[in-house]
């Protein structure tokens, strides 16, 4: 058992930026929204507890004990202050992260993140926990992303490469069956989420057929929201260069106020 999740270095730069994937992807899907932001940041690509190297590690038992296993993670390398980028799963977990250790998250940018609702396509995350070789992946990944959408061959063969460890399928299978109970998905309370002061940004596909866009309705007002035109649940490999964008541009903002400064005279 690994005492911490694996993670690939990129990019150098003044700011650290973390990126966490989605339910049954790995680090590789982020290779070119990496590739975008590597000239003015140092970036961390996850894999996620139960998932690629990352499969046999401290955090697995869902979204919360992950959370815990990458803060401890960051805490054993120094980094005291970085910005979140997490897709589905991964957008619940950094979530997590920044309601456990709001003061190390920079920023927050939330890719059609996992626990803004309780609606979920399970069959379809199901079939996807099990799907093999580039033709099943390939086809599950067309189906979570938008109608005219295209899985890029990187992205197919790097989850293939993964599904191929020993146990990885398994895992998977067992994860989806948990998260998926009662074909709903858990939910992080709406009264958590309007405590977070980080510059927030949600991204969702307009098309998306695993997570319902109109889960974007329940948003804490201060949360920026940006829908995506024809797009679907896969953000990061249907429009990878506009996701690169919204994080550039969300890590340059500053942080709301919710309380008035040290000193600051009462009105």
């Amino acid at each position: 058992m690994l005492p911490f999740p694996y993670a690939v270095e990129r990019g150098a730069g003044p700011k650290t930026i973390v990126f966490l994937h989605g339910f049954g992807a790995c680090r590789e899907i982020w290779r070119d929204v990496m590739a975008s932001l590597a000239a003015e940041a140092r970036m961390l690509a996850y894999d996620l507890p139960g998932h690629g190297q990352s499969l046999k590690c401290e955090g697995m038992g869902g979204a919360k004990p992950a959370a815990q296993a990458i803060l401890a993670d960051l805490a054993e390398r120094g980094l005291s202050k970085v910005h979140l980028v997490g897709h589905s799963m991964g957008g619940a977990i950094a979530t997590l992260m920044a309601l456990a250790d709001p003061d190390r998250v920079a920023s927050l940018t939330l890719l059609a993140p996992g626990g803004f609702g309780p609606e979920i396509n399970a069959a379809l995350l199901r079939r996807y926990a099990a799907a093999t070789g580039r033709k099943g992946i390939r086809a599950c990944l067309a189906a979570m992303s938008g109608p005219c959408s295209v899985p890029p061959d990187h992205a197919v063969d790097a989850i293939c490469r993964m599904r191929k460890r020993p146990g990885q399928l398994q895992t998977l299978t067992d994860m989806a069956a948990a998260m998926t109970r009662d074909d709903r998905q858990g939910v992080i309370p709406e009264a958590q989420l309007d405590a977070l002061d980080m510059p927030v940004m949600v991204v969702w596909g307009a098309e998306d057929p695993l997570l319902p866009v109109v889960q974007t309705e329940a948003l804490p007002p201060h949360f920026h929201l940006h829908h995506v035109l024809d797009a679907g649940h896969m953000l990061v490999e249907e429009t990878p260069a506009l996701v690169a964008e919204i994080v550039r541009r969300n890590t340059r903002r500053r942080a709301r106020r919710l309380h008035p400064p040290l000193g600051a005279a009462a009105s």
